[in-house]
């Protein structure tokens, strides 16, 4: 089973119009049937000055979603962004999927950056999203910023049967570490055999790339860049494979649900 994707990165501002509409222009150049995957924050903005969730308009915020919800059916994609919302008072940082038949999934962080601690809520949950395109279903699972140096979160959610996972960024201002971080990613990709999708914030000094990674942790494509760009990809899912997994030491190591009933196997 093949899937098409678009990675895309922008300049990503703390004005929610701006932001939609940098994100419409780039999906004017989506195509249907395309997962489409942008950073952390692309619609609401982000900033390691945590006051701007204070100057967020949330009726706009919320109008600008809605929006982008109908584009994903228009357009007939598979469309992910970035937001920092507030849901029962609290406010979280998140990734929202919209879906050409109009149904909607979000991710909570669960790994909070520490300038986010206290202020953002953390989600507790790692959910394995089931996606229905026309060639089949694909699973997807989803991680924010940091937590690509968390692998026991990646390899949860390949336990958990993702075959793609998608990494929204937003690292920008000091690439002394880009190296590292790329690592990262490749790591994560190689060592639970998952096609790895990140976008990331376009600025300069990218602390990782926007980056699409292979299961067997080859670089397909990636960009370094302060401007709007994309990246293109036909993903070929047979590729995803448990091989590493499945060799676990399981009698030494096993990673065991918060209820300590289920077990990722």
């Amino acid at each position: 089973m093949d899937l098409k994707i678009l990675a895309a990165q922008f300049p990503v501002s703390l004005s929610i119009q701006k932001n939609i509409e940098v994100i419409s222009e780039i999906l004017e150049q989506s195509q249907s049937g395309e997962l489409v995957v942008f950073p952390e924050g692309s619609v609401s903005g982000y900033s390691t000055d945590i006051s701007f969730l204070d100057k967020i308009d949330l009726n706009e915020l919320e109008a600008g979603l809605k929006f982008l919800q109908k584009e994903a059916q228009r357009r007939d994609i598979y469309l992910w962004v970035g937001a920092c919302i507030k849901e029962n008072g609290n406010w979280i940082n998140a990734a929202f999927g919209f879906m050409p038949n109009g149904d909607s999934y979000i991710y909570k962080k669960i790994n909070l950056a520490h300038h986010e601690r206290n202020i953002i809520v953390a989600g507790k949950e790692l959910p394995v999203f089931q996606i229905e395109t026309k060639e089949g279903t694909v699973s997807i699972g989803i991680q924010l910023c940091r937590e690509l140096r968390y692998p026991e979160q990646w390899g949860w959610l390949s336990r958990s049967g993702s075959q793609i996972i998608l990494h929204l960024n937003n690292a920008v201002g000091n690439d002394k570490y880009q190296s590292v971080w790329k690592s990262h990613l490749v790591s994560r990709a190689a060592e639970t055999q998952r096609f790895v999708i990140s976008a990331n914030n376009a600025g300069s000094q990218q602390l990782c790339p926007t980056m699409i990674i292979a299961p067997d942790g080859k670089v397909v494509g990636e960009i370094v860049s302060d401007k709007k760009a994309m990246l293109r990809a036909t993903l070929d899912l047979s590729l995803v494979s448990n091989w590493y997994l499945n060799q676990c030491r399981e009698d030494v190591v096993l990673i065991k649900a918060s209820n300590d009933k289920n077990l990722a196997t």
